[in-house]
């Protein structure tokens, strides 16, 4: 049974940090394409990093670009996101998603705002203060 965790979010005032994690289980961190999504209340759900694992390329929002960063460690089967000069507009459930022996690219995945992705997490939420 393949199953995401996130966990990481809270609550923080606007400029600070917030590292998420997303824990996999029952696949192995081999050929895959993991991304994180978030949803904002009463906005659709937007992409905002993603990792693949084919060549360890990585992708960004534009709005997200220069302050978030994502990065993965095979051998915990984790992935995760650090976001600095977190801004009120970054608000949302975070979820993490991945698509196991992807067939499209992590920027596809991306762009796409997640569709196609075979696993999602329940979602963490993040709120920030001004």
């Amino acid at each position: 049974e393949v199953q995401l965790v996130e966990s990481g979010g809270g609550l923080v005032q606007a400029g600070g940090s917030l590292r998420l994690s997303c824990a996999a289980s029952g696949f192995t961190f081999d050929d895959y394409a993991i991304g994180w999504f978030r949803q904002a209340p009463g906005k659709e759900r937007e992409g905002v990093s993603c990792i693949s694992s084919s060549d360890g390329s990585t992708y960004y929002a534009d709005s997200v670009k220069g302050r978030f960063t994502i990065s993965s460690d095979n051998a915990k089967n984790t992935v995760y996101l650090q976001m600095n000069s977190l801004k009120p507009e970054d608000t949302a459930v975070y979820y993490c998603a991945a698509s196991v022996d992807p067939y499209y690219s992590g920027s596809y995945y991306l762009s796409m705002r997640g569709y196609g992705m075979d696993y999602w997490g329940k979602g963490t939420l993040v709120t920030v203060s001004s």
